[in-house]
C-alpha cells in the first residue's frame, strides 16, 4: 500500500481514535451481559472472521523475522488482549465518562514512548499540542462530578461498589497499553501493511483469548442474550478489531508515533459523547470547555509547518 497523504493520515488518525472511543463506551453494556473474557474472545473471533482474507501472506512479503514476529505478538498482548480486558473491567466499574478522563494520559504516554524507544525527533509544538491535550482533559477531570457505574451483572455488585479505585488503575494501565500499541505498530508499518498487521495481531489476540474465553462460555447461558445485545457485540468487535486497526496503521505509515499519538485525544472524546448521549451521564459546561481545549491541541498539532528557506524534510520511518 502506497503512503496516505498527510491530511488523509490525519483523517485516518481520527476516526479511529474516534471509534475506538465509542466502543469503549458502548463496552459498557456488553460488560453486563457477557464475562469479561468471553467477551474479548467472541470480539477477537467476529473480527477474525471478518478479514480471513487479509492473513494471506502477500507475494512480494518476505518471510517474517523472528523480531517482528514478537512486536506483533507484543502489539497483540498489550493493544489487544490487556487493552480489551483492562478497559471493560475498569468502565465496568466506574463509568464511559471516567474512561474518557484517565485515558486522556495517552497522548503524553505516546509521545515520551515515541521519543525514548524510536527515538523520534518530537517538536515543540508537538509536546506544546500534548501538554494542552493532558490540561483540557485534567480540567475536564477537576470539574467532573463522579458518578459511580450501575451495577453489572457480569461482575460483583460489592467489587463494583467498593473498589472503584481498581476500576481507575486498571484505566490508566489500558491508557499504558494503548501507547505502547501506537508505538510499536509505528515501528512495523515500517516493514508490513496495515491490512497484513491488522490481520496478525488479531490472530495473536485469538490465541491469547481462547483458554480464558473456552472456560467462560463454557458456563455462559447463551441463550439468555438478546438480539439487541448481538449486533452490539457484532458492531464492537468490527470497529475494535478491523476498523480501527487499519485506520490506525493507515495513519502511521505518514505520520510520527508523537504526532499521531495527540489523536488519541479523540478516544476520551468520544468516549464521553457517547457516555452522554447512549448512557445518560452529564457533562457540565465547564466540561465543554475542557474538551474545547483538548480539541485545539490536535488542530495545533496538524496545522501545516510554514515553510523557511530550506524546506523541513518529511519524517523518514525508525529503521532497525
Amino acid at each position: 500500500m502506497n503512503t496516505p497523504s498527510r491530511p488523509v493520515a490525519y483523517l485516518c488518525l481520527a476516526l479511529s481514535m474516534s471509534l475506538v472511543g465509542s466502543y469503549v463506551a458502548l463496552s459498557k453494556p456488553l460488560a453486563a451481559a457477557f464475562p469479561v473474557f468471553l467477551l474479548a474472545w467472541m470480539r477477537f473471533g467476529i473480527g477474525g472472521v471478518a478479514m480471513l482474507h487479509w492473513l494471506r501472506k502477500p507475494a512480494a512479503e518476505a518471510p517474517l523475522p523472528a523480531h517482528t514476529i514478537g512486536l506483533l505478538f507484543l502489539q497483540s498482548l498489550l493493544g489487544n488482549f490487556l487493552f480489551t480486558v483492562c478497559m471493560i473491567y475498569g468502565v465496568s466499574m466506574t463509568s464511559a465518562t471516567s474512561a474518557g478522563v484517565i485515558m486522556s494520559s495517552i497522548p503524553a504516554a505516546v509521545a515520551v514512548m515515541s521519543w525514548v524507544f524510536l527515538r523520534e525527533r518530537v517538536a515543540l509544538r508537538t509536546w506544546l499540542s500534548v501538554a494542552m491535550a493532558v490540561a483540557g482533559i485534567l480540567l475536564f477531570s477537576l470539574s467532573k462530578p463522579e458518578h459511580h457505574a450501575p451495577v453489572s451483572s457480569a461482575l460483583e455488585p460489592q467489587n463494583t461498589h467498593n473498589l472503584v479505585w481498581l476500576g481507575y488503575a486498571l484505566l490508566v494501565a489500558a491508557s499504558l497499553c494503548e501507547a505502547a500499541y501506537s508505538v510499536i505498530g509505528k515501528k512495523l508499518t515500517g516493514t508490513l501493511g496495515p491490512r497484513r498487521i491488522t490481520s496478525l495481531i488479531n490472530l495473536w489476540g485469538f490465541l491469547i483469548a481462547t483458554p480464558f474465553g473456552l472456560h467462560a462460555a463454557w458456563h455462559f447461558d447463551f441463550g439468555a442474550v438478546g438480539a439487541g445485545t448481538w449486533l452490539l457485540l457484532v458492531f464492537y468487535a468490527l470497529a475494535a478489531c478491523v476498523w480501527s486497526v487499519w485506520l490506525w496503521m493507515t495513519g502511521l505509515k505518514a505520520v510520527p508515533a508523537a504526532q499521531g499519538g495527540i489523536f488519541t485525544v479523540l478516544l476520551p472524546v468520544s468516549a464521553t459523547l457517547v457516555g452522554v448521549l447512549v448512557l445518560g451521564e452529564r457533562m457540565t459546561p465547564m466540561q465543554m470547555v475542557a474538551f474545547g481545549i483538548a480539541l485545539a491541541s490536535v488542530v495545533l498539532a496538524t496545522l501545516p509547518v510554514r515553510r523557511g528557506r530550506t524546506p523541513a524534510a518529511p519524517p523518514a520511518p525508525e529503521g532497525n
